[in-house]
């Protein structure tokens, strides 16, 4: 067990390293491409989060673990809104300034809501993977087209996420390493939560709901907190919601393109209604002050620890 935990802990600190190397990389050849720096630090921000998440669940879908796969991403919504927010707004309050992020909460709710309904069946097909990752692109050009509407201010801290230092040939390198990175990292955090599965007596499902989820969070958890202390509840927000519409829409939509998912019984009755209740408790906090308090934060936390609880009790009966 020990060997496993120690792959699978140098999985998750490669998939941090490749994360942050991808991004910088990103921002960086966005600028020399020419790209509105409002444009690409919207969409950076949206899925920049998601791509390790997205690398494990690649991985684990090449291998034929798809119950891992599917777990990791809905799990990942619920570490996104219970941990990652929770504790970002009990160490500072969060004011939110940006006008799209309601309407993009909103398609949270509703993808949520349309991908439980496909999984009735116990398949999330080709054709319905096709539609939720073309979903998620008319989202991404919705929110693209209220780029105006929002404060000078808040363009201006969108557009600072892709400033970073280095010609063509340094970002291409950091490309290159975030590939290695992501890879081995994924290949690692798989084969470790496999081997910590029989041990902990979790089947492939719930090591991606609840250790991997869990653990590839972390990074995001600290980067959150420092965001809220400078005062950026903006990007806090932001990361949140679109890394978990990505999650939705094109992570398990594009694991359904590659091959037909198979969705359990019990996922639908539990999992899918968590992530909705999840994102669904947002919609009081934010409504009027646009403003997540640390009492709002708490709420959040004892939320996610609850949930955990539950999950761990699932698994012992």
């Amino acid at each position: 067990m020990w060997a496993s935990l120690g792959w699978f802990a140098l999985g998750l600190l490669l998939l941090a390293l490749g994360g942050d190397s991808i991004v910088k990389g990103a921002a960086g050849l966005s600028r020399r491409l020419g790209f509105s720096p409002f444009v690409a630090g919207l969409v950076l921000v949206t899925i920049a989060t998601s791509l390790p998440e997205l690398a494990v669940n690649l991985h684990a879908v090449g291998r034929g673990e798809t119950g891992l796969a599917l777990g990791n991403a809905v799990g990942s919504n619920v570490v996104n809104i219970g941990l990652t927010l929770g504790a970002a707004a009990v160490a500072a309050p969060l004011l939110v300034r940006w006008r799209a992020l309601s309407p993009l909460l909103g398609f949270l709710l509703a993808g949520t809501v349309v991908v439980a309904l496909l999984g009735l069946d116990g398949t999330l097909s080709r054709i319905e993977g096709i539609g939720l990752v073309v979903s998620f692109v008319a989202v991404l050009a919705f929110d693209l087209t209220r780029r105006r509407e929002e404060a000078p201010e808040l363009r201006a801290e969108i557009e600072a996420y892709t400033e970073t230092r280095g010609g063509l040939g340094l970002n291409l390198i950091r490309f290159a390493i975030a590939a290695a990175l992501l890879y081995y990292g994924a290949r690692y955090v798989v084969d470790g939560a496999l081997g910590l599965g029989p041990a902990w007596g979790m089947n492939p499902l719930l090591l991606g709901l609840l250790p991997v989820a869990i653990g590839t969070a972390l990074p995001e958890v600290a980067a959150a907190i420092a965001a809220a202390r400078r005062g950026q509840g903006d990007m806090v927000l932001g990361h949140v919601v679109g890394a978990s519409l990505f999650n939705l829409l094109v992570v398990v939509g594009g694991m359904a393109v590659l091959r037909p998912l198979p969705v359990p019984e019990s996922f639908v009755r539990l999992e899918w209604p968590a992530a909705f209740v999840f994102a669904l408790m947002l919609v009081p906090m934010l409504r009027g002050d646009l403003r997540l308090g640390r009492r709002e934060g708490g709420i959040l936390l004892a939320a996610f620890v609850g949930w955990v609880l539950l999950e761990w009790w699932v698994i012992r009966h």
